[in-house]
């Protein structure tokens, strides 16, 4: 029991009245709380301790009632954030492992984190003085509003599952199609690592980095989706003006140009998880099955009745006979500065992940950094790098111990990318864009000779010791074989 019963009455008595209303609006009538559960009873009990308890399994049987997708309707932009926060506590405190509560919580503090009470009041960033990421506003106030719970420990390996959220997250907003999206295993990779945090779920930097997972990806996904659901209505617009009716199959099912028109958007993006999911797998597969066999007649190509008379006037023959298959190849588009921007940013990212796992890590682990892919193994000089606490000085062995981390960084990407294009699909449009990255990365270590040199040329910016020139040079050997071997891999996508 808590020790103070009287303010776990009121934290409850708040989410009573936000379940009770969620529920009449969605049944169309009141739902009355129980006498003894009333206002006036909670607010001077003979008993505290005996209502609490009353109340406990009141509440209980609310939060049976409600599904995630009613939550999710029901927490709209004017909602109050004192009762968000309510909500949140009362997760935090009386949590369990079930998806349903799970997704409660997620859905909770994603609400905060996209309704802060003021503007912009998430987006603060900066370093601690000894050059330390702190930690985010956005978890320091998740902090404060779950002061009075009993927060779980964070175990290690929950720490390296958080780490996958950011790739992840990066790897989405790259996609430019809806069927890429659905088809890249992101969805379900990302319920399965939530499902997988347990009751680490409920603590307050688990929870400062799913909120703004779920925002980011949320936008994109509409996004997607949106321009998804345009061009299947265009489809159905140019079928029913040809006089058609049947858009084409979908796991047996006739998708007509009715269910078209009475598709809702903004309903289906409201669904239930476990439907919405099935429901938007089959809206991609719709969506492919449309760009595969479109239902409408294509305008003639020029000159389209040449090979029927050069075949002797056996056009038919000609018509039916397959085209050959044409064999695709990677043609690396120009590397714009936009491109550059987008890698450097990313190369950050890492930059500061590998340099935040290095400092928190067992001094007798700490060379070898997971990745998504692969163990990033660190020399003694890459681990002082990320250790060193002179890195916003302006002095030459700050110089060299950021270009080291920065090597590292561009190694791992280097790396990360040429496994995603051997896992993704061959000429898929996320094995182009993995492409695109590698060819951009290319083009940054073209640059990065010229730069670690400028450390070493001028003796007054040089001052380090034969051994620590040759530290520098093994990184940078790291990074030359990288090349080497990312050069091979386009080489041979290019022929």
């Amino acid at each position: 029991m808590p020790d103070d019963p009287q303010w776990e009455l009121a934290l409850l008595a708040t989410v009573q009245a936000f379940y009770q209303r969620l529920l009449s609006e969605h049944l169309g009538g009141e739902i009355p709380s129980p006498a003894e559960l009333a206002h006036d009873a909670i607010a001077q009990p003979a008993d505290a301790r005996a209502t609490l308890a009353q109340m406990h399994r009141w509440i209980q049987l609310l939060d049976m009632a409600i599904s995630p997708a009613m939550l999710r309707i029901g927490m709209k932009p004017d909602l109050d954030a004192e009762v968000a926060e309510a909500l949140l506590r009362y997760f935090a405190r009386h949590r369990d492992d079930s998806a349903a509560n799970r997704d409660k919580t997620d859905l909770v503090t994603t609400f905060l984190y996209r309704h802060p009470r003021v503007p912009g009041q998430w987006e603060s960033k900066g370093y601690g003085l000894d050059g330390s990421i702190p930690l985010s506003p956005f978890e320091i106030a998740l902090l404060e509003i779950l002061s009075e719970s009993d927060v779980p420990a964070l175990p290690e390996e929950h720490v390296q599952l958080l780490r996958e959220f950011g790739s992840l997250l990066d790897q989405a907003n790259r996609f430019h199609d809806f069927n890429t999206l659905m088809d890249s295993g992101i969805i379900p990779r990302v319920r399965e690592l939530k499902a997988s945090l347990g009751e680490s779920i409920y603590h307050p930097g688990v929870l400062a980095t799913l909120a703004p997972y779920n925002a980011s990806f949320g936008r994109r996904f509409d996004v997607l989706f949106a321009d998804a659901a345009r061009e299947i209505r265009e489809f159905s617009r140019q079928l029913e003006e040809l006089g058609g009716t049947i858009l084409t199959t979908v796991d047996g099912f006739e998708v007509t140009v009715e269910h078209i028109a009475a598709l809702d958007e903004s309903a289906l993006l409201q669904a239930d998880y476990a439907a919405a999911l099935d429901r938007f797998r089959r809206f991609a597969q719709l969506k492919k099955e449309l760009e595969r066999r479109p239902p409408f007649r294509r305008s003639q190509p020029l000159f389209a009745d040449a090979p029927a008379k050069r075949s002797g006037g056996n056009g038919a023959a000609a018509a039916a006979a397959p085209a050959p298959a044409r064999i695709l190849k990677y043609e690396p588009a120009p590397v714009t500065p936009q491109a550059i921007s987008a890698e450097e940013a990313k190369v950050k990212r890492v930059e500061e992940s590998i340099r935040v796992f290095v400092r928190v890590a067992d001094p007798r682990f700490r060379q070898i950094v997971p990745m998504r892919y692969f163990n990033l193994m660190l020399s003694p000089s890459e681990i002082d790098a990320c250790t060193a606490d002179f890195l916003e000085q302006n002095s030459p062995r700050a110089d060299v111990a950021r270009a080291v981390l920065r090597l590292v960084a561009m190694s791992a990407r280097m790396m990360t990318e040429m496994e995603e294009l051997r896992r993704s699909p061959r000429y898929s449009t996320l094995w182009r864009l993995h492409a695109d990255s590698l060819a951009a990365l290319l083009e940054m270590t073209r640059q990065v000779p010229d730069g670690v040199a400028s450390l070493t040329a001028t003796p007054n910016r040089w001052t380090a010791t034969t051994e620590k020139e040759g530290s520098i040079a093994i990184t940078l050997d790291k990074v030359r074989t990288r090349a080497s071997e990312a050069e091979k891999v386009l080489s041979a996508l290019s022929n």
